[in-house]
């Protein structure tokens, strides 16, 4: 089992992948829950109100995977998956990708349009700074005051921090 994520730890520039008229705008942005996720979608269709889709895909988690793709009235699995698939490629998580699409007036079909979202996913996630994070759990270690010498060389060894300490006839770290 591995102890490191991949993430992003802020918000993409804007990229902008054009084909045949049609412009797609691509963002990633760090997402810790699903309210995160409403926030940068509404700002995304207030920035962008005249365009046409707003596709997205994100996954979030590091031991238990959450994630969801939707082609926002684009045909099935046309621009959601293919933006998830990025995300996937590129191995992060508590990541959201969307890509706004404005139409230029010439159909792309469904291989033009799985191509093009696939990139303004992949430009998004090339203009972020993916940066690599451990995975931390919280213990509280409790025992006796004359055992505080051996705790603490055994922390010290393992490069193992202290979060908060109550020191009294027992002894509570919380590493």
């Amino acid at each position: 089992m591995k102890d490191t994520y991949k993430t992003i730890e802020k918000s993409s520039e804007e990229t902008l992948f054009k084909d045949r008229n049609s412009k797609f705008f691509g963002y990633a942005f760090p997402v810790l829950n699903e309210d995160d996720l409403k926030e940068a979608i509404e700002g995304l269709k207030k920035k962008h109100h005249s365009a046409r889709h707003f596709s997205y895909a994100w996954q979030i988690g590091t031991e238990t995977i959450r994630f969801r793709a939707n082609d926002d009235g684009e045909p099935n699995n046309s621009a959601g998956m293919p933006i998830y698939g990025q995300i996937q490629s590129f191995e992060v998580t508590n990541v959201l990708v969307i890509v706004v699409r404005y139409y230029g007036g010439v159909k792309l079909g469904v291989g033009g349009l799985i191509n093009a979202y696939k990139t303004g996913a992949q430009f998004a996630l090339e203009a972020s700074d993916i940066v690599e994070k451990t995975i931390n759990k919280q213990f509280i270690l409790k025992f006796e005051y004359k055992n505080m010498s051996k705790v603490m060389r055994i922390l010290k060894e393992n490069q193992i921090d202290i979060i908060n300490q109550t020191l009294e006839l027992d002894c509570l770290l919380e590493i």
